[in-house]
């Protein structure tokens, strides 16, 4: 799996990078560059832009906000934004090179407001006709969000998690665009989490159709690997949610400019969808625990029925063995040796005797 997500990067990014560099207002800030927008009181300035001008316009106004989309980037192409924006090195370094953990740390410039910044795990349920022990559940990617005072750059790692159709709803709400880069950091968030929300819920499905699986008639010994396989991705989903929780609730609660009080409120919002999210997939984590005992139960009960049977019939066997071995000793004075009726006799004393011995196996369940 992880080749196959190599591949699908190294062909998406060869792709968007012969669209994109056709773009006017892309090529001069390099391949990387999906889209730079800049916004006044809440609404899309016609552009294009580069970054120099769309930054010197926001701060002559003193009304807008420059927004930039950035997709797998270079180090030199994020160092050329980063001195324009004055961006951390180490927030910089962290937003180049992927599987970062979910945070937020807050970087101070001593010559300026000082800069947010925000990683997010982006995740999405992978669809497929049947679970089997090799299945891609959930493929996850990765968003860092630079978050100043007039600019916001995003930076999104990963075949999925395009902020486009975002983008398209919040400005098609100009009044909650215009209270800024924080109303743009809490639509990233929301969607990360309703992104949470929706693989949790199509989850639910291979839960389900494993735990019926296991408890039906036709439940088989290679159900093992379907339950772990469904685990391991439930897992990769789990290392994305739970280490958001304590970022959310910062950014709920503590002054962390350019996070207003007056936005407060939204992150409270989604901080409770993603608790929500937490407890939906730390269920799902306990309940394939117990689907997967209860499968290794299974398998043991069926293991020590097969070994009863065997050695029922072992049991019945050993009964003609043990006759056959006696009259095959050889010895010349052996008692029904020469009887004309002996050898019927013995064949009839050993049928009987296994039809009784299978009979009661039978009674008791062994057979």
């Amino acid at each position: 799996m992880p080749m196959i997500r190599r591949l699908r990067r190294v062909v998406h990014r060869a792709y968007r990078r012969t669209v994109d560099l056709s773009h006017p207002a892309r090529s001069p800030l390099g391949s990387a560059v999906v889209n730079c927008v800049l916004y006044e009181d809440g609404r899309r300035r016609p552009g294009p832009y580069t970054a120099d001008e769309a930054l010197r316009q926001a701060r002559a106004s003193g009304r807008g906000f420059v927004w930039i989309g950035l997709h797998e980037p270079t180090e030199a192409e994020l160092a050329s934004l980063a001195e324009r924006f004055r961006l951390h090195p180490l927030a910089v370094d962290d937003a180049v090179r992927p599987h970062q953990r979910p945070k937020v740390q807050r970087y101070d410039d001593p010559d300026g407001p000082g800069t947010l910044f925000a990683v997010f795990k982006t995740c999405r349920y992978v669809e497929h006709e049947e679970l089997t022990a090799t299945s891609e559940v959930v493929d996850t990617g990765e968003l860092a969000v630079f978050t100043g005072a007039d600019f916001v750059i995003t930076v999104r790692h990963g075949g999925h998690g395009s902020l486009g159709p975002l983008r398209e709803e919040l400005e098609a709400a100009p009044e909650q665009l215009a209270k800024g880069p924080a109303a743009v950091l809490h639509a990233i968030a929301d969607h990360v989490v309703d992104d949470y929300l929706a693989a949790a819920d199509a989850l639910q499905n291979d839960v389900d159709a494993v735990e019926t699986a296991v408890f039906s008639e036709h439940a088989g010994r290679g159900d093992a690997g379907r339950i772990y396989q469904l685990k391991r991705e439930l897992l990769e989903l789990k290392r994305a949610v739970t280490p958001l929780e304590r970022p959310l609730r910062t950014l709920a609660t503590a002054p962390l400019p350019p996070i207003g009080e007056s936005i407060r409120p939204y992150f409270r919002d989604v901080a409770d969808h993603l608790a929500r999210t937490c407890e939906q997939i730390n269920a799902f984590d306990g309940l394939l625990d117990s689907i997967l005992q209860a499968h290794l139960a299974q398998v043991t009960v069926a293991q020590n029925e097969d070994m009863r049977k065997i050695t029922a019939w072992a049991a019945i066997i050993a009964v003609p063995t043990m006759v056959c071995g006696v009259y095959g000793m050889n010895f010349t004075h052996m008692p029904e040796l020469r009887w004309t009726y002996g050898y019927p006799l013995v064949l009839a004393v050993m049928a009987v005797a296994c039809v009784v011995i299978h009979r009661s196996f039978r009674r008791n369940g062994w057979l």
